[in-house]
């Protein structure tokens, strides 16, 4: 699944509880500060959203430059992203 700045991937996981991986390229994140908040932001966002996600392994990956983006902006997105994810099924 894609947002504005950010792609999920996701599949059935090996455990009963989701799971995380957070990527973000040093070719739209030139600064290593920078990535860090990031990567940062979306294990929040997820510790936040864990209990109520399903049982997949999840990899979040920064898709987008962000420049001159606000962290509410990227938090949102995130978020969305999170939301989308089918309940039940298969993933992919």
């Amino acid at each position: 699944m894609r947002g504005r700045y950010f792609a999920l991937h996701y599949c059935p996981g090996q455990v009963d509880t989701a799971r995380l991986g957070v990527v973000v390229a040093k070719k739209l994140a030139k600064r290593a500060v920078q990535r860090n908040l990031l990567k940062r932001i979306g294990r929040d966002v997820f510790r936040h959203a864990r209990a109520s996600l399903p049982a997949y392994d999840l990899v979040l990956r920064l898709s987008a430059k962000v420049a001159d983006v606000s962290k509410r902006s990227l938090r949102e997105d995130m978020v969305a992203l999170f939301e989308r994810l089918p309940r039940q099924g298969t993933g992919k």
